[in-house]
């Protein structure tokens, strides 16, 4: 493509509110050209009030689809014409896709709902080796995250158990999931069930959705200091930034593997380029990616089979 812009250049983007920090159009990008694809990404600063005109707006400006992020990802789902069920599921929408019918005869693009997010996050855990089928699975958080999380888990066959400061958040949360999978499946737990529930269940996967960690306060961890990590878990944190969190350092300090979310944002990104495109993005070209957005304690995310 060169880096010109022409009247066949293709549009992709992202609708949230601020959007100015993200570093998805830097992987996407990257992804494009790397594929000789005449195609940009922008980012797309939406107010809150005005994301329905956005979302309309999609298909007029010709864009093949757009991602979304918060504080958008449940109020689009209102504006679709058609969710993917697991998006319906887990009530959050990260990707649309914009779909033109076939064919000279005129009619409307109908715009597509899916979530990315549940399984970026499964596909990045099978490229650690990670497997949480018939095993239990703790997540930590019931926000928007720690749905996708929950859903993901659920969906590779684990038992999850959901903790919260607010019990009632995690109750609402597996209330909704729990529709979608076998009874015990998923289980609600207030925070200070902690420590004795790590210790009965032995989970596969210790997934911190919270955002504590992140940058700037680095020092704070959900994992109360002092509380042992259970045997043969695998403990993963949706925060990327520092890459290695205080919740990673205590797990590894108890010897036990850790990993942080970059390889889930990259691989939803990827699967998000997919639907638009139809083409397999290079998972190591987008992450090279992102370490030159000023971003250089981002770690390596390895290339594996593609996610579900």
């Amino acid at each position: 493509m060169g880096g010109l812009i022409g009247g066949a250049t293709r549009l992709a983007g992202l609708i949230g509110w601020p959007v100015s920090h993200s570093l998805s159009p830097a992987m996407h990008n990257a992804a494009a050209a790397a594929l000789g694809l005449d195609l940009v990404y922008v980012p797309l600063p939406v107010r809150p009030a005005e994301v329905a005109a956005a979302v309309r707006g999609l298909a007029a400006l010709g864009f093949l689809g757009a991602n979304v992020t918060v504080p958008h990802k449940q109020a689009v789902l209102l504006l679709l014409d058609e969710i993917d069920p697991a998006a319906r599921a887990i009530g959050a929408v990260n990707t649309i896709r914009v779909e033109r019918p076939a064919g000279a005869a005129p009619s409307p693009a109908r715009l597509v709902g899916y979530n990315t997010d549940w399984s970026g996050f499964l596909a990045d855990l099978q490229a650690l080796g990670v497997d949480v089928a018939g095993r239990a699975c703790l997540v930590l958080g019931a926000g928007g995250s720690a749905r996708a999380v929950a859903y993901a888990l659920a969906s590779a066959g684990g038992r999850v158990h959901v903790l919260a400061r607010r019990v009632v958040q995690a109750q609402a949360l597996v209330q909704n999931l729990a529709l979608h999978f076998l009874a015990g499946s998923l289980t609600a737990n207030a925070w200070d069930e902690l420590a004795e529930l790590s210790q009965e269940i032995a989970p596969a996967v210790i997934a911190n959705t919270t955002p504590l960690g992140m940058t700037p306060q680095v020092e704070s961890s959900p994992w109360p200091v002092g509380l042992p990590f259970p045997g043969n878990s695998f403990v993963y944190d949706l925060v990327y930034n520092p890459a290695e969190t205080r919740f990673m350092q205590q797990a590894r300090a108890a010897g036990r593997p850790a990993a942080n979310g970059l390889g889930m944002l990259v691989r939803q990104g990827a699967q998000a380029f997919q639907l638009w495109t139809g083409l397999e993005p290079d998972i190591e070209v987008m992450t090279a990616a992102l370490h030159a957005v000023k971003r250089p304690e981002l770690p390596q995310v390895r290339a594996s089979r593609p996610g579900p």
